[in-house]
């Protein structure tokens, strides 16, 4: 019987052992721990410390930043799969009064919501939350900086925000709600509002001399559903699986997989970056994958979780040091080491067990104008459609039971897909949002819109 450390092979064992070397010496970590999951379960964990025999393990915390704001989104989540409220509610039809309220709550959770990146006053992150006791001082008197809904532009205090909007609808504080309905359910026993011991202290790494300055732990208050949590390497690897399969306890694959499709519009340096965010998730593509996951950083300590899509890799990175470590790229270098080394073995092809003989009649090549698409019929109950070579527009599709189907992403996301037939039954056409598609380009007799010009094909004269 092997151990799950024994599951990644001993040469990608030693490469991801050596990339986080090189991350806490480069990067002056007081220390750091990483962790690596794969197919839903932890298989790896590492550490690096400047104290001689006295490395972390997985079950030392470290605060976590804005990772907290991931939990906070999935609360909300929660509430909307419960029909408590939508996402595109104004705030105040549910927390009224805040000044804030004309902002929906998708636009708080993806940032769009025009508000201020900081809380007024001194540095929130290092002064206690006393200070900001309500909201009007979380937000201050000109919250807004932007119309809504118009551009991204990070918000901490739409976060505290949302965190509010928690406590009103279930009657109980943030951090209790977020333990009865997310920690305790996801076993995440480590996860918390203030350290436990054995937690890692933060500290400031002096930028040109190899000494070090404590930074304070404060109390973040309202802020709290911003950046407050303190968690491990075990406990966010299993957050980490969580994210990329779901846990009908807590949210289901769906539901995730709407919180990573970008919602906000990126900016001209994001686009460049291949950055976007969605609902809680910052999503980025980087050495050709989808990555989706949250980074976070408060004074003392940086963090990074971020979940590989397509390899079912994900990444913890933890460290104790105010700046210097790029944690979202050194989690970004775990995912693919172990994805390149040992690439994700696919399931076994599976026929249908069944098929509707009408659906099949459908499978093929059919023409939009001129260009050539392939119509095929998956082992999952799905019909997809896209080019028959290059790049271009292509969706899977659902049934809907009547004979027609939708669109699930890109272009054709959400549109209708029907076959229509002549009076004897024979497929005529498919119409996919007016679009028609024949099976030869321009096909006569075919509904083509326009027309086809009676000459029909012809050569130069």
């Amino acid at each position: 019987m092997t151990t799950p450390q024994e599951e990644l092979l001993p040469g990608t064992r030693r490469a991801l052992l050596h990339r986080i070397a090189v991350a806490q010496t480069e990067g002056r970590a007081p220390s750091l721990v990483a962790a690596v999951v794969r197919d839903g379960r932890a298989v790896w964990h590492g550490a690096r410390t400047s104290v001689d025999g006295h490395a972390p393990d997985e079950n030392v915390q470290y605060r976590i930043g804005s990772i907290t704001k991931t939990f906070t989104a999935v609360l909300v989540l929660r509430l909307r799969d419960e029909g408590v409220l939508d996402l595109e509610d104004p705030l105040e039809k549910h927390l009224p009064g805040t000044g804030a309220g004309e902002a929906t709550i998708a636009q708080l959770l993806a940032h769009t919501g025009g508000l201020a990146a900081e809380s007024p006053g001194p540095w929130w992150e290092r002064t206690p939350g006393s200070l900001r006791p309500g909201l009007a001082d979380v937000l201050g008197e000109e919250a807004a900086l932007f119309p809504v809904g118009r551009r991204h532009h990070y918000s901490n205090p739409g976060y505290a925000l949302l965190g509010a909007l928690v406590e009103k609808l279930r009657g109980a504080p943030w951090e209790e709600v977020l333990r009865r309905e997310v920690l305790e359910p996801l076993g995440l026993d480590r996860t918390t509002v203030r350290s436990q011991a054995p937690a890692a202290g933060g500290w400031a790494v002096h930028p040109w001399a190899d000494v070090l300055l404590p930074e304070p732990v404060e109390d973040f208050g309202r802020m709290a559903a911003a950046g407050q949590l303190w968690s491990t390497a075990g406990d966010l690897a299993r957050f980490a699986a969580f994210l990329a399969r779901g846990d009908d306890r807590v949210l289901s694959a769906e539901t995730l997989r709407e919180m990573w499709t970008p919602a906000a519009p990126a900016g001209l340096p994001d686009v460049a970056d291949g950055a976007a965010y969605g609902l809680g998730l910052q999503v980025q593509h980087r050495d050709g994958r989808l990555l989706v996951g949250h980074s976070g950083s408060v004074p003392g300590f940086l963090a990074t979780l971020t979940v590989g899509v397509a390899d079912d890799v994900a990444a913890v990175v933890l460290a104790n040091c105010t700046s210097g470590l790029m944690t979202s790229q050194v989690a970004a270098d775990l995912v693919r080491i172990v994805a390149e080394a040992e690439p994700r073995i696919p399931e076994p092809w599976r026929p249908l067990r069944e098929v509707d003989p009408a659906v099949l009649e459908l499978a093929g090549q059919w023409h939009w104008g001129t260009s050539s698409f392939a119509l095929r019929v998956t082992a999952d109950g799905l019909v997809s459609l896209g080019p028959l070579s290059g790049a271009g527009r292509r969706s899977r599709f659902r049934p809907n039971g009547d004979g027609t189907w939708t669109g699930l992403e890109g272009y054709y996301a959400g549109e209708l897909l029907r076959a229509v037939r002549r009076q004897d039954g024979s497929v005529d056409h498919l119409d996919l949002g007016s679009f028609v598609f024949t099976r030869q380009p321009y096909e006569e007799g075919a509904a083509v819109p326009g027309g086809i010009d009676p000459e029909g094909w012809r050569g130069i004269a």
